[in-house]
């Protein structure tokens, strides 16, 4: 999906944008006119992401951030406003998930999963929100979730703790935001194949998986592209504290 010259003249931040659906994220938003800050810790990756969007001729500035080290934010953002002037629209997707049964979680995973899923994401936001605030023009943030904020996933306790913690924190900067004109929204997506887990859908256990959903089938990333544009335009002016799913009806599944 293409949506041209939508966020002409805006200039957006996506974390986790070295692979995977925040590298889909970035590609969408660069091609919709937004000049794109892409924020990772591999940034390798993102330099061959920011040729890929110059092919284009959209704008791309890879930066590097640890969103567990709010040093490292820190640094990011204001070397990305910097550059690009300030940001208008945040896309907070870096996340990790690490399987295990309840009993079996280890201190240092649970650790990591939450400093990267709930702190992290509380602590972009803070700074992209920060920067917002000082400058008095408003924006969009989009903190991108899961179905899991909603459902549990099996086996992923501290991820479905972390994400649910994500969209509670959406609603709570929504409501202190808005007399900002800082819109926060959530993003919550079902399974989406990527190039992390698109293996899995091919083996026994993912097609059993595949089976038991509404649709019988699991999404490609473009599927969304159009909530995401909706989140960082102007089509979502008068939205703010919103959970959007996107799960080919997962959250009513009743297994």
């Amino acid at each position: 999906m293409t949506a041209p010259h939508i966020l002409e003249g805006k200039h957006a931040l996506v974390t986790g944008a070295s692979s995977g659906l925040g590298k889909r994220f970035a590609e969408v938003l660069a091609r919709a006119g937004a000049k794109v800050t892409l924020a990772a810790r591999r940034t390798d990756r993102l330099e061959a992401l920011a040729g890929e969007i110059a092919a284009f001729d959209g704008r791309a500035l890879p930066v590097r951030m640890d969103v567990t080290d709010v040093a490292s934010v820190q640094e990011a953002v204001k070397a990305a406003e910097t550059e690009l002037g300030p940001i208008n629209i945040l896309v907070n997707n870096s996340g990790i998930s690490i399987q295990a049964a309840a009993e079996n979680v280890t201190p240092e995973d649970f650790n990591a999963v939450m400093m990267t899923n709930a702190h992290g994401a509380f602590f972009v936001a803070q700074a992209v929100g920060q920067s917002m605030i000082r400058h008095g023009q408003g924006g969009k943030i989009i903190n991108i979730a899961s179905i899991a904020a909603k459902r549990v996933l099996k086996q992923n306790v501290a991820y479905n703790m972390s994400k649910a913690a994500v969209e509670h924190m959406t609603r709570s900067l929504a409501n202190e935001w808005g007399r900002y004109n800082i819109q926060v929204n959530c993003l919550n997506p079902g399974y989406i194949v990527t190039e992390l887990n698109n293996f899995y859908w091919e083996t026994d256990g993912g097609k059993r998986l595949i089976a038991k959903l509404p649709g019988k089938r699991v999404g490609d990333p473009a599927v969304l592209d159009a909530p995401l544009l909706l989140l960082a335009g102007p089509g979502s002016d008068f939205m703010t504290g919103a959970s959007i799913e996107v799960d080919d009806g997962m959250q009513a599944a009743g297994f």
